[in-house]
């Protein structure tokens, strides 16, 4: 959040930035225009009381926008990479990357949405010039990397195990030093 308030300030930005539970808002029902979550409700545990949270706050006719990375595309297999290596999730909690399924997020919003447009897209990355570097920034600064590396810390054979897997899974999904990484980006309008 502090890096987040510094960038809006330096860019002239005027945002209220606020902590709160994506599983619990801390807002009245309907209190805005446009509800919208860029790779973020996705780590909520419990996706339907998340989109619930989501649906409740969104105003009669005013819209829902969702940019969620996808199970078959690149961070989504990493999620499935790490999984044997992490320890067990939460009760009744779901994998993120589910959210970047357009069957799995139209169950969740059911019919309180209506025109939904779900496509999918690509971002292209073009930092890491070999595995390893991808491996070593999303293992110093991606959230869900750091914990699973912190989870088997005192074991340095799965260390080397999931820095092998890592490796393996960049160095797939690199072409002339590029990656391409899939997300779903989601429109959906509050049914009135």
């Amino acid at each position: 959040l502090e890096v987040g308030r510094h960038l809006a300030a330096v860019r002239g930005a005027q945002l209220e930035w606020r902590e709160a539970d994506a599983e619990a808002l801390p807002f009245a029902d309907g209190e805005f225009d446009t509800v919208m979550s860029c790779l973020g409700v996705m780590f909520a545990p419990h996706h339907q009381t998340a989109a619930d949270e989501l649906l409740r706050v969104c105003r009669s006719g005013g819209t829902i926008g969702l940019l969620n990375w996808t199970p078959q595309g690149f961070i989504g297999r990493m999620f499935a990479t790490m999984k044997p290596y992490a320890p067990p999730p939460p009760p009744g909690a779901q994998p993120p990357p589910l959210w970047g399924d357009p069957e799995h997020v139209h169950e969740l919003l059911g019919d309180g949405v209506t025109d939904l447009v779900a496509r999918r897209e690509t971002v292209r990355v073009d930092r890491f010039t070999k595995p390893s570097e991808f491996r070593e920034f999303f293992k110093a600064l991606y959230g869900p990397t750091v914990a699973v590396y912190r989870s088997i810390a005192e074991d340095p054979e799965r260390v080397a195990a999931l820095d092998r897997d890592l490796d393996a899974l960049a160095a797939e999904h690199t072409a002339d030093g590029v990656m391409e990484w899939e997300y779903l980006l989601l429109t959906a309008h509050r049914r009135g």
